[in-house]
């Protein structure tokens, strides 16, 4: 009794129809509900990465250099068109485009996603990355406008765990893994009201930088 190889090949085949059928819909999501571009990234698997380069310096942690870019509007259609190209591929976000990033230490990232809830400002999606990252989107722009905001309130000669990401740079996205250290996860999910459209930085950075502050070790 057993598989047959052929029965074998079958069913290997109908698991990666299934996957590739689940990572266009989460392209097709990202691009046509959210309104975001994709950019389709490497993956890392035993310190190797996807991309073929033995001295890779950043594996399962950058775009492919080959692979079309899904742009914001595109269609299931068109998702599953562009990624039959690049299967497996991780899903990145280009930073600059709809949205700039906030990066700061998961913990610290989790304590201040209460705090501003509960004062209810407005927030947009969060990020969190096998790392210990989160990563608060905000309105594009902050990255360059963060030295000058932290300055305005006083925070400009504290030493934050706290950091911008903007144009030239890219987020991993679920369910994609980072570096093959593990999956991204949402700590705040995308919602219709603020994925295309999230705040600006200067309305949450008072409290991350406060927060950030108060979760450094003592000296």
């Amino acid at each position: 009794m057993g598989f047959t190889i052929g029965g074998i090949r079958d069913r290997r085949s109908g698991s990666r129809r299934r996957v590739r059928t689940a990572e266009c819909t989460v392209v097709a999501e990202y691009t046509g509900l959210w309104g975001w571009d994709v950019v389709p990234g490497a993956r890392a698997s035993g310190g190797h990465c996807s991309c073929g380069d033995p001295g890779c310096t950043a594996p399962g942690a950058h775009p492919l250099g080959f692979g079309a870019e899904v742009p914001a509007g595109a269609t299931l259609a068109d998702a599953g068109k562009a990624w039959s190209e690049v299967p497996g591929a991780a899903v990145l976000l280009p930073v600059g485009r709809s949205f700039d990033i906030i990066d700061v230490a998961e913990p610290a990232g989790c304590r201040a996603l209460v705090r501003l809830e509960r004062m209810g400002l407005p927030l947009g999606p969060v990020l969190a990355t096998p790392t210990g990252r989160a990563h608060f989107f905000v309105a594009p722009g902050a990255a360059a406008e963060l030295p000058e905001l932290l300055y305005r309130m006083g925070w400009d000669d504290a030493d934050l765990d706290l950091h911008g990401r903007g144009a030239g740079s890219h987020v991993t996205a679920p369910p994609s893994d980072l570096a093959g250290l593990g999956p991204v996860r949402w700590l705040r999910p995308p919602s219709l009201d603020t994925a295309a459209a999230p705040p600006p930085a200067r309305l949450l950075l008072g409290t991350l930088a406060y927060i950030c502050h108060r979760s450094m070790p003592s000296p």
